[in-house]
């Protein structure tokens, strides 16, 4: 399969790339950066295995059902840490990393 076929994940992937690295700046920000430091830890996680995984799909990687596999957990696990906390940077990555790993699991379907 080509790239393009990809497309709806890529751009989900890459969505959440971006939210990821916003969340993980923007919580090193807050008064408490103790209270963060799970979100900050799973924001770096996620942000970098979106970011491989699009690349790895742009060049056509023959691991595409591992690795939306792993990319769906981590997605999820960061989603999950993110709803936690109030802040409006974490609610838009929780609601970019679930999108992402609904996105990824509908690949390995």
């Amino acid at each position: 399969m080509s790239h393009e076929q990809y497309q709806s994940v890529l751009e989900a992937l890459h969505e959440c790339m971006v939210a990821c690295n916003h969340c993980y700046d923007a919580c090193l920000k807050e008064e408490n950066i103790n209270m963060m430091a799970e979100c900050i830890r799973l924001d770096r996680e996620c942000a970098e295995i979106c970011a491989y995984l699009e690349q790895a799909i742009s060049r056509g990687t023959p691991f595409i059902s591992e690795l939306t596999q792993v990319c769906a957990t981590i997605c999820e696990a960061c989603g999950s840490e993110c709803k936690k906390h109030q802040h409006e940077h974490c609610q838009k990555c929780a609601e970019a990393c679930l999108k992402c790993a609904d996105a990824c699991r509908k690949l390995t379907a």
